[in-house]
């Protein structure tokens, strides 16, 4: 099943399989393997690796032997939905990233939607950095705001304007007041432990009917900074025996000693987010709210606030939760790591930001497809990064010349060897225009790696581009024809090039690689055969590289 579909995607794209849409095939047609994607992604992977090196004429003939027949279909391309109440030219949308550090790759889909539909409906996109102050364990870091405009940069997101929340308090507190002077608020003096526990009991406190003059006068003494942290909170009047006991009489604002990054001490009294975009959404004139349904309660509170105020209601657009398996998204464990010196910084690849991202060699377009193709599905899913992968391999195959690098090497000489001083490789098999590497050879000093020495024992392996030769103890020359059936492995013969490759996973690998490698540059995108893409980290007496994905 997954070889008819690999080929016969392979003949519909020149010979290159897409491992994304193999996948896509193959789960269509078996729905029922969609709970054991993590499992079958690597056997498609094989398939497609194998097809995609074969030459057109090899893929014909398998087509043929198998006696595959293709049903023609015709081709509809997935674009996102259109949204409800769109205007061309009217439309505004937000974005509100909080600075505690970089984008990462959950982050990029909220950022690349709400792009995506600010440039379908030549609308504005407002980057609001949520700039209040947060809890003691997550807190704005000050060189938050320069990776999150960097990441947008590099994705290539159009701002109609910046602003931050630390700039806006005044219009926050005006609302507040309001709130306090219809009787909608009032200034709570509560321990927090007895405030969850009312809350959670349906209890209403002492506070809740003070008058309207005596919330005022403590309001003005929370601003004036007569209160300590914890001391005092605004809480809005909601119903206390209301079925969700978070949304009892929630906090507005409250007193914070702490100081923040941009506007030291300047402020005594910090409004929590929900409550800061309930005022903003509406005083920017925000028409759209692309999130996840993750935010329900912030959902709620928004609109509590805008029917008392008896303000224009934007529209939510909802999209579910979406896992990468392989990544751990938070910048507060990230940020703690980097303290730790446990990882190498934001780019480390650990962190899955978008400066990682960039630094394996992951390109912006791939990101933004990726994030496009999961749209606004409201279902949570786990999605393996192969996904994101596939969209990335589409962009740098084409672009990313070939070279033989050994990273765990066993040495071999191959007994019975014709003398061969030096073979030739094409730096791309898709391209032979862009020329070929001169690879020296000493049969009698091969190196290849240990887990291939291992796999093909006393086997006949393909040395690629070189000779046929029997794996073992002692190596025996076969014949100097590499045949199509017989598996291939690179190797690297007579070569003085350090090569240091760091994973996805944050390990480093080193090796050594072929002569001709000398010659790439920094920020250039390879791919070791056998191993992956890299992206070329540093030059010199060590090669640097970054690891992409296979």
């Amino acid at each position: 099943m997954i070889v008819r579909h690999a080929l016969i995607n392979a003949l519909e794209h020149d010979g290159k399989a897409d491992l994304q849409a193999v996948l896509g095939r193959v789960l269509s047609e078996n729905p029922e393997l969609r709970n054991k994607i993590k499992e079958i992604i690597p056997i498609i992977r094989e398939v497609v690796e194998e097809i995609n090196y074969k030459p057109m004429e090899e893929i014909k003939r398998m087509f043929e032997d198998l006696g595959i027949t293709i049903k023609k279909k015709e081709k509809v391309e997935k674009v996102l939905p259109e949204l409800n109440k769109t205007k061309k030219g009217k439309s505004v949308f937000r974005l509100a990233p909080y600075p505690s550090g970089p984008l990462h790759i959950g982050n990029a889909r909220m950022v690349l939607l709400n792009d995506e539909y600010a440039k379908r409906y030549k609308g504005k996109l407002f980057l609001v950095f949520d700039d209040t102050i947060g809890s003691e364990e997550k807190f704005v870091i000050p060189e938050g705001y320069k990776l999150i405009l960097d990441g947008l940069k590099w994705l290539d997101v159009k701002l109609t304007k910046i602003l931050y929340k630390s700039d806006r308090l005044k219009f926050v507190y005006k609302i507040a007041e309001d709130l306090i002077k219809t009787d909608h608020a009032y200034v709570c003096e509560c321990d927090t432990e007895t405030l969850r526990k009312n809350r959670a009991d349906g209890v209403e406190c002492s506070h809740r009917n003070q008058t309207i003059k005596e919330n005022l006068k403590k309001w003005k003494k929370m601003l004036a900074g007569k209160y300590k942290e914890g001391q005092a909170v605004v809480r809005l009047k909601t119903d206390m025996n209301h079925a969700n006991p978070a949304f009892r009489d929630r906090v507005l604002l409250r007193v914070v000693d702490r100081k923040h990054p941009r506007v030291g001490k300047k402020y005594k009294v910090w409004p929590l987010l929900e409550f800061s975009w309930a005022v903003d959404d509406h005083l920017l004139g925000v028409t759209h709210i692309i999130r996840g349904k993750d935010l329900v309660i912030e959902d709620m509170m928004e609109n509590f606030i805008w029917d008392i105020m008896e303000w224009k209601k934007p529209e939510f657009i909802h999209y579910g939760l979406l896992n990468i398996a392989e990544a751990k998204l938070s910048k507060t464990e990230s940020r703690k790591a980097i303290e730790q010196k446990i990882y190498t910084g934001w780019d480390d690849p650990r962190t899955w930001s978008m400066q990682s991202l960039k630094r394996r060699g992951i390109q912006p377009e791939a990101v933004r497809d990726f994030a496009k193709k999961m749209g606004l599905s409201q279902a949570d899913i786990t999605v393996p990064a192969e996904i994101l992968y596939a969209e990335n391999r589409k962009l740098i195959d084409p672009k990313s010349n070939r070279y033989f690098a050994v990273l765990d090497s066993v040495q071999i000489s191959v007994k019975g060897a014709p003398k061969i001083k030096s073979t030739k490789s094409n730096l791309h098999p898709d391209f032979h225009k862009r020329g070929f590497r001169k690879i020296p050879v000493d049969t009698g000093n091969i190196y290849i790696e240990k887990d291939d020495y291992d796999k093909f024992l006393n086997k006949e392996v393909g040395l690629i581009d070189l000779l046929t030769a029997r794996i073992g103890g002692e190596t025996e020359f076969v014949k100097k024809e590499v045949d199509y059936e017989t598996p291939k492995i690179h190797w690297v013969s007579e070569s003085n090039v350090k090569v240091k490759v760091v994973m996805s996973n944050g390990s480093v690998k080193t090796g050594i690689g072929e002569p001709s490698m000398k010659k790439i540059k920094k920020d250039q995108l390879i791919q070791l055969v056998r191993i992956g893409f890299c992206r070329v980290d540093k030059v010199g007496k060590e090669i640097v590289l970054y690891f992409a994905h296979k």
